[in-house]
This record gives C-alpha cells, structure tokens and sequence, in this order.
C-alpha cells in the first residue's frame, strides 16, 4: 500500500472533510500507484488533519476531467481551467472513505521533517 503527503489549500480541505469535494486535483501524480493520501492543511493550519483512499486516479485533457468531475469538485469551472490553462494532461483523485483526525497532527508524528 503507498500512502503520500498532500499539502492543500485550507479551503478545499475543509470541503473535502465536509463531503462536498470528492476528487483533488493535480498537475502530476507519483509514478507509483496511489492508495491513500494523508491530508496536511496549509497555512494559516499547518497541520495533518486527516486521510483518504484513493478510489482511482483520473488521467485525461481538462475538458474531459472537468466534466467527469464537476459536480463533485468542490470548485468553478474558471478556477479549474486557469489553475490547469498551460496543461495538457490533468489528473485528479477521486476519494473514498475520508477520515478526519479527531485532533490535528504534527508532521513529527509521521516522522517528516520538513513542511510541504
């Protein structure tokens, strides 16, 4: 099982945690197959406030992960499209079993070192 760190907007986080964002977007992805994302909050939180698995990880244009993921983004279309307007290729985590950590988490607790 590979697990990794994402670090993401405060905003977006708290939709994710809420239900109402069900896929993350990225730019690119690891190599390796993705299981589980650990979710570390941005600033002003700076923190790891809870996990995901990964259903499946989309690949394809942006025209295309936009409207398969559009209603469970958890953002606008314009904001999707100007934060991938250079990209060809989009990628998005679609998420399942979302836990939020009762307390935050320090990234000493996962043994990291150094913020995303």
């Amino acid at each position: 099982m590979t697990t990794i760190l994402l670090s993401i907007k405060t905003n977006f986080v708290e939709k994710i945690l809420a239900g109402e964002k069900l896929f993350e977007f990225r730019k690119r992805v690891p190599d390796r197959h993705v299981d589980k994302i650990i979710i570390y909050s941005s600033s002003p939180v700076c923190a790891v406030v809870g996990e995901a698995e990964v259903a499946e990880i989309l690949s394809d244009t942006p025209i295309n992960i936009w409207n398969t993921t559009k209603n469970q983004s958890g953002i606008d279309a314009k904001f999707f499209f100007d934060y991938f307007d250079d990209r060809s290729v989009t990628y998005a985590y679609k998420l399942k079993n979302v836990k939020k950590y009762t307390r935050p988490k320090k990234l000493d607790d996962f043994g990291i070192k150094y913020a995303p």
